[in-house]
């Protein structure tokens, strides 16, 4: 990495408030902030509260509280997605400007019949494309999608390697606004990366089919893309990532155990550490890109099943 990089290197780690930190969480904060600070750079936090109606009161706190007391320091101030509405319409509105979205009134069920693509997603089959047909223009709750037409989207992940999305054939046109009025992940994601200058984006595997709508997007609106770098996701014994949904337990209170171990995770150089502070200057020091394992999910070690 070239000295103009390591001065201008900026990653972010971008949590939802909707429960506690688990080891799935660690392992992403982790990375991002060791892969940033190891580039001379700077390492942001930012709550990922677009989806307002699934945050869980008091998790963004409980959150901050927990990355603070595992020795995370951002260097600069969290923002938080339900502050930015207006700037997700003013995309939008440059969007729709330029003739590149539509309103859709398919409901969630209608869209359960749709193809799946070879990656086990439904593909939207362009219903509303055209205009909205005449059995659902009575529906009041519209969502706008965003035409994809027949972009194909290459990149290369600096772990996963190279990446190939027919957008047409593996997605279709997606939403970047819900039925809710609420500003879809993708738009979000995207505009707030731009905004803070996002050079350097790390995080879950279980993220990198979306990241070629993201791209997608960023041509689309004129806005740099970053490097991505997707790292493996922590399962339990049956095989499910580490999750609120999985009932993952919350990261205990003494961080240093639970630290190293994910740091053992993600196959980085062998460290004893034997404070916090030694453990965020050591991690620093010998993080290497190089050493993490190319896989999408391993075995998440037993200190993260603990209850």
């Amino acid at each position: 990495m070239s000295a103009t990089a390591r001065a201008t290197a900026v990653g972010r780690f971008a949590p939802s408030p909707t429960g506690p930190l688990h080891f799935g969480s660690l392992v992403a904060a982790l990375a991002s902030c060791c892969d940033a600070r190891a580039a001379g750079g700077r390492w942001l936090i930012r709550i990922d509260d677009v989806d307002e109606p699934r945050a869980v009161p008091g998790a963004e706190r409980e959150i901050l509280a927990t990355l603070g007391r595992y020795g995370f320091a951002a260097d600069g101030p969290v923002v938080r997605q339900s502050e930015r509405r207006a700037h997700y319409a003013r995309a939008l509105d440059a969007l729709d400007a330029r003739g590149l979205v539509y309103p859709c009134a398919c409901s969630r069920r209608e869209l359960e019949s749709a193809p799946l693509s070879s990656a086990g997603e439904r593909v939207y089959p362009g219903t509303c494309r055209n205009g909205i047909p005449a059995d659902r223009a009575s529906r009041p709750q519209r969502s706008i999608r965003l035409r994809v037409d027949e972009a194909v989207v290459e990149f290369v992940d600096r772990l996963q390697g190279p990446q190939r999305q027919d957008l047409a054939r593996e997605v279709g046109d997606f939403v970047v606004r819900r039925a809710d009025g609420l500003a879809a992940y993708q738009l979000a994601v995207v505009v707030d990366d731009a905004a803070q200058r996002v050079t350097h984006v790390v995080r879950g595997a279980d993220l990198l089919a979306s990241t070629p709508r993201q791209i997608h997007l960023q041509r689309v609106l004129g806005v740099a893309t970053p490097s991505y770098l997707h790292v493996p996701i922590a399962v339990d014994a049956a095989g499910e990532k580490l999750s609120k949904q999985t009932r993952a337990p919350a990261l205990p209170d003494d961080p240093l155990p639970v630290l190293v171990a994910a740091w053992r995770f993600l196959e980085q150089p062998a460290i004893a550490p034997a404070t916090l502070a030694e453990f965020w200057s050591l991690a620093s020091a010998a993080w290497s890109p190089a050493r993490l394992p190319p896989a999408a999910m391993l075995p998440a070690p037993r200190i993260a099943l603990a209850v």
